[in-house]
């Protein structure tokens, strides 16, 4: 604002002086100073606004100012000429201020030239106050104060506070001495209520609240009983209380309450003392405003009843406050003395209250609902439908109305229950869905899904289905029926069945999932129908299912493996054993998979194994593994390090437990396929030329598999086959290279016999044995009869069976069998306490393949040479340690064989069985009749024998 210099009425109009020339011949050194100050100004007066103001002027200005403080003191017309020149400058400001704000306004330049022009002002103000006892010059103070205060306010816009705190503090030492009851202009009062509070601002921006609150209270005194004083210091507290408020201190809410309270008592002081009516209303309008503000605060502070009675006061009297916030405050209030039927009296007041926006409206029903909770659920949901008679409804408004009833994301619970029930019947009700119809509300309608949809996943997520199915289905009430939304459509029945399927409806879960998929065939439908014929245990439904997804556009294989833990989770084990199957199929086509291959494997083969009978599965599998692993390689399919060992190991153990499980279940021929399978898969890790564990289990493997091929055959009663005969036999010969190897390490020699090698060794024998003898290689026989016979791991018990065996089947060999039965023999004799149990029936054999051998020959030596060593192991025996029918079985065929000797007259070999015969008989108990009737026949056969000489003698002669 441009300022006079002189006059105290017209304060807009510029007065030019010229100053009065010095009477002096020589000038004084002040007139210089003052010259030099007029120069500057000149200075500023001639700037253009459209050049920035040098920052030259406020410096040179400020420092002839100090030059001519150090000359005081002035005459009158000096101090008259510093006063104008105050004046030019000051007006100089305005002028070069108005026009540059506009080019710079609210940019860092603008920031600048602002700061300048306050230097100049402050400048213009300095030396006012130098010339404020200038003689002629009304209220000289009360002007120099003004050009301070306005200062000041200019530094308090810059955030300068401490010069703007300069400022105030100046102006008030200047207008200080003056008696306020003197001052009767009403523009001088207001400057110095003005200034208090401009001061007073000052201090609160610096944080020096209790000099703010201070300077405030002591401009109670510059009221001067008008309301307009009044109304503008009340003003300042209400702001400081706001301020406060808006701090969130603690104890701020006291402290905001405690500065409006003061306002209050301003504006009620202010109304006593206005005189119009338009004064009035504006008081009445701000006090009930500030007791809005009191009933909010306390509010906050919990103060319930002392809302209601700052309610009660503004509705009250002629003037009653209509404002929207009323009734609102009521409500919380009443919620918080816990009245709920004042509560619901208000709410129901505040649905035909057309001033109060819809937004508070919809807040206060939250606050009523969330207080009174389920007991207020109905009321809530008539008073929301009250809304509908309201011209303001909007679709938006419904939105927001349900988004505040249905409560947080990820509430649960019987209230979340209990909000979702009400906002499923509001959002049904017809009048409501009327407002989302059109094009103009697709936005809005957009929204309302999106509410219904995501309390409804809220429900589904905490597990409450039926609150989630019932919130799914209003939710599609909000889907168009056309082309653009089908997809929509299509994911809320998908959406559906998922509720009625944790519910166990499978009947609806399945409508609702071929509803879905005519409106979007996808593999998600397919998945669901899978899981709900999983679920009504249709095995074949499900199935059909796994090959119904594996058609879909969408199809991934993670779904198989998904299918799969589904029916592992439902015990469905063929399910899931089908999923898996198709799986596999998959792999072979280079596509990323949800897991490894062998993991599918491993999988699928703990599944079978839960149930019996899956043997042949489980054999394919495994086969599976092992064509995948030669194929692949070793690191590739199974994987590396210990990892990998360990899945190569599962394998590996596997088709051996399982050959050993079917062996022992007489399931031969599985069994010879498992374990075969088996030293493949043990093949895979060993290295050539290097025995180790792997290595035995391998050989192990064969040797068992190719024992089980014979004992499937003798099962079966079917003959091998040629081909049969020499695959096995080409088994036997890679086992018996590697049983070699193992032989000659050093878990055998000399001094310990490995007892698994030995068993392995014996079966190995007897398995060969028996293909050599198929290929008619008898010869081969007896050299591998004499290889075990002379190795570590020959036994008397074994070599038994050997010989037993060759005296056996269709192709005997009587040459290996007395082979084996005599080393067993020799075996069990040198023992220290042989068995004779095993020794008597050794010995019968042996007469037995000796009577064989001997053929048609009369004497042999071989047969009559096992009686004898009977007789020589008889001797000297216990009676009854050698088995008794054993020994009358000898005696018995040894005295036999001499019958047809006796008929043939062969007298000497007759004598010798008989001979034998009685031998024999006098080491078996229980013989002596016997052995009585024998000695007396052998006594009668010499007679007849010596008669029978003398007569041929006699007659001879």
């Amino acid at each position: 604002m441009r300022i006079d210099e002189i006059s105290t009425q017209d304060l807009g109009q510029k007065h030019h002086e010229s100053p009065s020339p010095s009477t002096s011949s020589s000038p004084s050194h002040h007139q210089i100073i003052l010259s030099q100050i007029e120069a500057s100004i000149n200075q500023a007066e001639n700037l253009s606004p459209e050049k920035p103001l040098p920052t030259t002027i406020s410096d040179d200005l400020r420092r002839f100012l100090n030059q001519l403080n150090q000359s005081a003191p002035f005459t009158n017309s000096v101090k008259l000429r510093i006063w104008k020149l105050s004046f030019r400058l000051w007006n100089a400001c305005v002028d070069l201020y108005n026009a540059a704000s506009i080019r710079f306004r609210s940019t860092t330049s603008g920031t600048v030239l602002a700061e300048e022009h306050a230097k100049l002002r402050h400048i213009a103000a300095d030396l006012l106050s130098i010339a404020s006892g200038v003689v002629g010059v009304p209220s000289p103070e009360i002007k120099t104060a003004s050009f301070y205060q306005k200062t000041g306010i200019i530094w308090h816009d810059l955030r300068s506070f401490e010069l703007a705190s300069a400022c105030f503090e100046r102006a008030t030492d200047i207008v200080s001495k003056l008696d306020t009851n003197l001052i009767s202009n009403a523009g001088e009062r207001k400057l110095l209520l003005d200034l208090s509070i401009a001061r007073s601002r000052t201090a609160w921006e610096v944080s020096d609240r209790n000099v703010a609150i201070a300077l405030l209270n002591r401009a109670k005194t510059l009221l001067f009983e008008s309301p307009e004083h009044h109304k503008a210091l009340a003003n300042q507290y209400s702001a400081f209380g706001k301020s406060v408020l808006s701090k969130n201190e603690t104890g701020a809410l006291n402290e905001a309450l405690r500065l409006v309270n003061e306002a209050l008592d301003l504006y009620e002081k202010g109304l006593h003392a206005a005189r119009t009516r338009e004064c009035m209303l504006e008081l009445k309008e701000l006090k009930s405003k500030t007791l809005r503000f009191i009933s909010a605060v306390h509010l906050q502070l919990g103060e319930f009843e002392s809302v209601i009675k700052c309610v009660k006061v503004l509705r009250e009297g002629d003037n009653e406050d209509h404002h929207p916030s009323l009734p609102v405050l009521a409500l919380k209030a009443w919620l918080g003395l816990r009245r709920f039927a004042e509560a619901e009296k208000e709410l129901r007041g505040m649905v035909v209250n057309k001033g109060i926006p819809e937004s508070v409206w919809v807040s206060s029903v939250e606050a009523y609902f969330q207080a009174a909770g389920t007991a207020g659920a109905e009321t809530t949901k008539e008073v929301f439908l009250g809304l509908l008679g309201r011209c303001s409804v909007s679709a938006g408004a419904a939105v927001r109305v349900a988004h505040r009833v249905v409560g947080k994301d990820g509430s649960s619970g019987e209230g979340s229950k209990v909000r979702a029930k009400v906002v499923a019947e509001l959002v049904s009700d017809e009048r409501v869905i009327a407002l989302f119809s059109g094009e103009a509300a697709a936005k809005q309608r957009t929204a309302m899904h999106a509410v219904l949809w995501n309390c409804a996943a809220d429900n589904f997520r905490s597990k409450d289905y039926e609150t989630s199915a019932e919130m799914f289905e209003k939710s599609m009430l909000y889907i168009p029926y056309d082309i653009e939304n089908r997809i929509l459509r299509a994911k809320g029945y998908r959406v559906l069945g998922l509720c009625h399927l944790g519910l166990s409806r499978l009947d609806q879960a399945l409508e609702y999932i071929n509803e879905s998929d005519k409106l979007e065939p996808n593999v998600a439908s397919a998945f669901l129908k899978f899981k709900i014929f999983l679920q009504k245990n249709d095995q074949a439904g499900s199935i059909n299912q796994i090959q119904a997804m594996t058609t879909c556009v969408d199809f991934s294989p993670d779904f198989l493996s998904l299918a799969a833990h589904e029916a592992i989770a439902c015990h469905v084990f063929p399910v899931a054993v089908a999923s898996l199957s198709n799986l596999l199929n998959f792999y072979v086509t280079g596509k990323s998979m949800p897991t490894t291959e062998v993991v599918v494997l491993r999988t699928l083969v703990s599944i079978l194994s839960q149930e019996s009978n899956n043997e042949q599965e489980i054999l394919k599998f495994l086969k599976w593994a092992y064509n995948r692993a030669s194929e692949l390689g070793l690191d590739c399919f199974f994987g590396k390090g210990e990892v990998g060992r360990r899945e190569w190991n599962w394998f590996a153990v596997s088709s051996w437990n399982f050959g050993i499980k079917s062996g022992k279940e007489m399931k031969f021929q599985l069994c010879a396929d498992f374990l075969r399978l088996a030293s493949e898969l043990y093949g895979l890790k060993v290295d050539d030329g290097k025995v180790d564990e792997n290595t035995t289990m391998i050989c192990k493997s064969i040797i068992l598999s190719v024992s089980a091929i014979i004992a499937s055959e003798n099962q079966k009663k079917i003959a091998l086959t040629d081909t049969e005969v020499k695959q096995t036999m080409e088994l036997l010969d890679r086992a018996g290279k590697l049983l070699k190897s193992i032989s000659s390490g050093p878990r055998l020699n000399d001094d310990q016999v490995n007892s698994f090698e030995v068993d392995l060794f014996f079966v190995y024998t007897l398995c060969a044995y028996d293909i050599q003898g198929r290929l008619n290689d008898f010869g081969s026989q007896l050299l591998l009869a004499k290889h075990f016979a002379n190795s570590k791991a020959c036994e008397p018990k074994y070599l038994l069976q050997i010989g037993l065996s060759a005296l056996q089947g269709p192709r005997p060999n009587h040459e290996v069998a007395a082979f084996a039965l005599n080393e067993c023999l020799t075996g069990l004799l040198s023992s220290p306490l042989p068995e004779y149990q095993t020794v008597a029936l050794i010995v019968r054999k042996l007469i037995s393949v000796a009577n064989v051998r001997r053929g048609d020959a009369d004497d042999d030596d071989a047969v009559y040479g096992m009686y004898k060593q009977a007789y020589r192991i008889m001797v000297g025996l216990k009676d009854g340690e050698f088995p008794i029918e054993e020994g009358k079985w000898l005696v018995t065929t040894a005295w036999n064989r001499a019958a047809l000797p006796v008929k043939l007259g062969q007298i000497d070999v007759a004598k010798k069985w008989m001979s034998i015969g009685l031998e024999l008989a006098m080491h078996v108990p229980g013989m002596e009749s016997y052995k009585a009737s024998m000695e007396d026949f052998v006594s009668s056969f010499e007679r007849e024998l010596h008669e029978e000489n003398i007569g041929k003698n006699t007659a001879n002669s």
